[in-house]
């Protein structure tokens, strides 16, 4: 579990994990939005030494966002269809695959911009899906990691 809070609408979060060995884990991530803005797509990027695990016995999901999308080569993880407004917190579950034992992941977030129809949003959010959310200047965290039992 990893567990945070972001305040930042101007910068990605760069997670880097100190695993006790490499292999398949699941991550379940809790973060509270504590920007001004409504968040409604959130996007994780792998290394190249780690992929997201997508068949059909291992949960993708997010209590907040209704989809998820994965691309092809299993490096970006989208979950959208819904929204995390200022001071909400989001939940979402999936697992990694990884070789190495410091997997680096980052985070993005988009918010509409305020001034677009809800059909320009839409339009926005659906290629954004598609082709990834633009990287913005990156905040780097490091997150150890206790195996209990």
């Amino acid at each position: 579990m990893i567990s945070g809070a972001i305040d930042t609408v101007d910068h990605d979060v760069s997670v880097c994990v100190n695993l006790p060995e490499p292999g398949r884990w699941q991550v379940i991530k809790s973060e509270t939005n504590l920007t001004d803005r409504t968040w409604v797509a959130m996007q994780a990027a792998t290394d190249e030494d780690s992929v997201f695990v997508n068949d059909a016995d291992t949960l993708v999901m997010s209590r907040q966002f209704s989809k998820s999308f994965i691309t092809p080569d299993q490096r970006r993880l989208t979950f959208y269809g819904g929204e995390v407004r200022p001071g909400e917190a989001v939940v979402k579950m999936y697992s990694l695959e990884t070789v190495g034992r410091r997997p680096t992941y980052s985070y993005s977030r988009y918010t509409p911009v305020a001034t677009d129809s809800p059909e320009a949003a839409a339009k926005t959010l659906d290629r954004l899906v598609a082709e990834g959310l633009p990287q913005r200047p990156v905040i780097e965290i490091i997150v150890p990691v206790t195996v209990i039992g």
